[in-house]
């Protein structure tokens, strides 16, 4: 799916914005010098056919053409010489002990979502659910970008993802990655908390459908009202670029 036709489509359906808006346009204006990629979760029990939370969010996926709108944004990226993070989501043996969780807790680690060996080995690591999508690694990998320790449940609190930004001197965050309701969302407003001004890139993630609920459509509404910026990934290269 071309960028074009995604913008399309987020402009029409139950994901359109308001024709008549109360909320005021955003007026955030990128500045290259003081902002980053962070792209949260881009590993393959998301993102892959193959991985265990296919089933829940793959049709929001693929109608996004979520994995591409990824790809992109870390190909201009790397082309600007952004600053560049991910915020990986990882479990250790040790964690399957918790005494308690929430309903999608509970449901990760019933199927093993993340699931590391342990925290000094990478053991069965490559290829797994846990790693990287093989066609991110060259942006990645690459001994610039930064790999944040990992975030336990769905915010950044538990990472050092904020000490990274800072100490690159950003202030401005440009959000993508898995899930929209969930871990995006749980980001974007810890980085609002702390500071941030936050542009999220509606096409570069996704959100489950299950009888629960639309977790995309529940992560836009709550966009609309946090998000400094809500846009397209063509929208949000166009303005890098410009």
């Amino acid at each position: 799916m071309s960028s074009e036709s995604t913008t399309q489509q987020a402009a029409r359906g139950p994901y359109a914005d308001p024709t008549d808006p109360a909320l005021p346009s955003s007026s955030m204006t990128l500045d290259r010098s003081k902002s980053a990629l962070v792209v949260i979760d881009p590993q393959n029990d998301f993102l892959s056919p193959g991985g265990v939370s296919w089933p829940f969010f793959g049709e929001s996926i693929v109608e996004n053409d979520t994995v591409e709108h990824i790809r992109k944004l870390f190909e201009t990226a790397k082309e600007l010489d952004l600053v560049v993070a991910v915020s990986p989501h990882y479990y250790y043996p040790v964690d399957h002990h918790w005494h308690f969780g929430g309903p999608l807790e509970k449901v990760m680690h019933s199927i093993n979502m993340f699931g590391r060996k342990g925290p000094t080995t990478l053991e069965e690591f490559e290829g797994s659910g846990a790693d990287f999508l093989d066609q991110y690694k060259p942006y990645i990998l690459d001994g610039k970008t930064i790999i944040a320790s990992p975030h336990k449940v769905y915010g950044p609190e538990t990472n050092d993802l904020v000490l990274q930004l800072r100490k690159q001197g950003v202030s401005q965050v440009i959000l993508a990655g898995m899930a929209a309701n969930l871990c995006v969302e749980s980001h974007l407003r810890e980085l609002i908390e702390q500071g941030f001004e936050v542009l999220v890139v509606r096409d570069a993630t996704a959100g489950p459908r299950v009888p629960e609920g639309d977790g995309y459509l529940a992560a836009m509404i709550n966009y609309r009202f946090l998000a400094h910026a809500l846009w397209t990934t063509e929208e949000t290269i166009r303005h890098l670029k410009g």
